[in-house]
């Protein structure tokens, strides 16, 4: 039997139970507990979404003409007809979004703060999308920004997206050419940029990148720059002008939105890019705003007066996730620096300051937390925290024990997966269904999700590909510069024709539960038995000597004998020599005999993408022979240096 970790609190008055309520006085739906609803919801996909449109008060200037046009996938066309903007969602005025009330508490790592109310953020965003239209921006045209999670970019992008203007971003720690490959393709119009940044007690001038895109991208009309390191801050004139920050917000302008079709591209997102350019991923404003709505007022339980925080950059989904706490009247509580500086104490002392209430992380950052056996809730006053976000990886069951533990039993768990490809989590938790050890808690409403065989066959109980077998509201309007819809099709139908596949492990329990077992392209097949990866670095990395890892299984069909070799990044003043011996024996009785390495090998750092995650398939290919620059772009990676002895290794052979 599954240990429970966390139950709903019955006295709790949630958004999800005022659904259901709804539907029952409204719709006539009798649907007792979130079994009933999600199988409804992923059954009559034109009632769930249209209720969902109604319960939460989208604002359609132009009514669709349908809720479901056609549910093929690729291809479903949703609210057809249908015109209405992101930026007006977000604000409008409303409850929780009074001129006073609050909409973003910003800190950065060095002590910087700021606070902005919903009216000063109305003004704020009237001005730039004033500015923005002077200097040509027009509904379709790109505006992107190498900017850090502050006020001022959030600012930006609403007054982009209140104009019908498309927008992307990318984090200013991004190399130049990491950068210019995801800008340049889009063509955009005008780039937003920061003059530096602070990171980890360090400041970093990133005019020099700024210069390399301006030069480099032959179309951009002007370049607007942001003082974040320094007041005095500029850059040359040429080849096009350059616009103070102060200068563009403080147009005057009436503060108006666009009304733009359902599918009228909001932002552009990127694949990671590890194996060529990065692929743009264009979701639509209809889209978002429907499925936000949906996962943070019924998921996370989100509305006026909670703060709502998730650590994150601009390069990672998980930010637009984020700022879309001010379509349901949540304050979002923004950090820019990194998570571990002074010490992995600063969050817990951000949640603590800014009574946080729903607390967004990694597992990787509270993998770190237990390792270092932090006890935060000792140390800081968490009273106001209700919930807490995992995502980016699998949470081991061990990090779900620390959080229960150290973080509170009252506090919910919310271990979720999704990706970039839709901007939102599809497995994830519900504010009334329990919290299992080690697992996601449900299914979301309206994700068909389920775990197929290689033939196209659904199982419970056995893990099994991660497929959706029904369209979804956010899935891609399509990708940049793919006129056919070819490349869209490549990354997600050609397995199961007219089924998504995401490229996860997934099993999905008898009781709606699920569990993520790592990337479905990275398996270890040892002797015919396959096992995730996550599996694999729960038991390495629980030793508190092992600081990161990275499992490759070398076989397959051109080397049915190859290896099973483990990379190890070891904690200062271990060696190999001691820990070998604990992990072939930790391996061998927590997994298989078939899933102990053949060989461990000490490294410096992991290959990591920009975005942290580890790099198990690019260097899968180079270790199989594939030329590195085949294999990997070294431009999307965070440490391209730590490449080095994997090419090293090739070339022993």
């Amino acid at each position: 039997m599954t240990e429970v970790l966390w139950r709903p609190d019955p006295g709790r008055d949630t958004r999800i139970a005022a659904f259901r309520d709804w539907l029952r006085a409204e719709r006539g739906l009798d649907l007792p507990d979130y079994d009933a609803l999600w199988t409804w919801s992923t059954e009559d996909l034109p009632a769930f979404w249209d209720a969902v449109a109604e319960f939460l008060g989208v604002i359609f200037h132009e009514r669709p003409r349908a809720v479901l046009g056609s549910d093929a996938m690729p291809g479903a066309a949703w609210f057809p007809g249908a015109t209405l903007n992101y930026a007006e969602h977000a604000l409008r005025p409303g409850p929780g979004k009074d001129d006073g009330d609050l909409a973003v508490l910003f800190h950065r790592e060095d002590g910087l703060a700021e606070t902005v109310t919903f009216g000063g953020l109305r003004r704020q965003v009237a001005g730039a999308r004033a500015g923005l239209a002077a200097l040509g921006v027009r509904r379709g045209d790109r505006v992107v920004a190498l900017a850090p999670n502050t006020p001022r970019t959030l600012v930006a992008f609403l007054a982009a997206a209140s104009l019908g203007a498309v927008w992307s971003s990318c984090s200013p720690d991004f190399g130049a050419r990491a950068i210019g490959d995801r800008f340049t393709q889009i063509e955009p119009t005008v780039l937003i940029a920061v003059d530096g940044y602070v990171y980890n007690g360090r400041s970093f001038d990133v005019r020099s990148t700024v210069e390399q895109l301006r030069a480099g991208i032959p179309s951009l009309k002007a370049t607007v720059l942001i003082p974040y390191l320094s007041e005095e801050a500029t850059l040359p004139d040429g080849p096009h002008p350059v616009v103070p920050w102060s200068e563009l917000v403080g147009h005057e302008g009436a503060l108006e939105f666009a009304a733009v079709p359902f599918d009228h591209p909001l932002w552009v997102l990127y694949s990671s890019g590890t194996t060529g350019l990065p692929k743009g991923i264009v979701q639509g404003h209809g889209g978002i705003v429907l499925e936000h709505l949906k996962m943070l007022a019924l998921h996370c339980d989100l509305g006026p007066g909670e703060r709502f925080f998730w650590f994150t950059t601009t390069g990672w989904m998980m930010w637009n996730f984020l700022i879309s706490g001010l379509l349901v009247g949540t304050t979002i509580v923004l950090y820019d620096g990194s998570p571990a500086y002074p010490d992995l104490g600063v969050l817990w002392r951000l949640a603590e300051w800014h009574r946080i209430t729903y607390f967004g992380t990694s597992a990787p950052f509270i993998q770190s937390c237990l390792k270092q056996h932090l006890r935060p809730a000792q140390s800081h006053d968490l009273s106001a925290l209700r919930a807490l976000g995992s995502t980016g990886a699998p949470l081991t069951p061990e990090g779900f024990r620390w959080i229960a533990d150290e973080i509170g039993r009252n506090v919910q768990i919310c271990s979720v997966s999704g990706g970039t490809d839709l901007c939102t989590a599809f497995v994830g938790s519900a504010p009334d269904v329990p919290v299992w050890l080690g697992e996601l808690s449900c299914r979301c409403l309206g994700a068909a999700v389920a775990a197929f065989t290689e033939d196209g066959q659904p199982v419970t109980d056995t893990v099994g590909e991660l497929v959706i077998t029904r369209p979804m509201p956010s899935m891609p309007v399509f990708f940049w510069n793919d006129p056919d819809g070819t490349r869209l099709r490549e990354a997600y139908f050609e397995t199961y024709p007219g089924v998504w596949r995401h490229g996860d492990w997934i099993q999905l329990t008898a009781r709606g539960s699920a569990i993520i077992y790592g990337r479905s392209d990275s398996t270890l097949n040892r002797g015919g038995v396959r096992m995730g990866t996550s599996e694999f670095y729960r038991v390495v990395e629980g030793f508190d000597e092992v600081a990161d890892s990275l499992v490759i299984d070398t076989s397959g069909a051109a080397a049915p004998d190859g290896e099973l070799l483990c990379f190890v990044v070891l904690t200062p003043g271990t060696d190999l020599s001691t820990m070998e011996p604990r992990l072939r024996r930790e391996l061998r009785g927590a997994l298989s005999p078939r899933h102990v390495p053949d060989r461990f090998l000490v490294v410096a750092e992991i290959p990591r993408t920009l975005n942290g995650k580890k790099c198990e398939v690019p260097v899968k290919k180079i270790l199989a022979g594939t030329p590195p620059d085949r294999a990997v772009s070294r431009d999307a990676l965070a440490n391209p240096d730590s490449l080095r002895p994997f090419l090293e290794l090739v070339k022993q052979r």
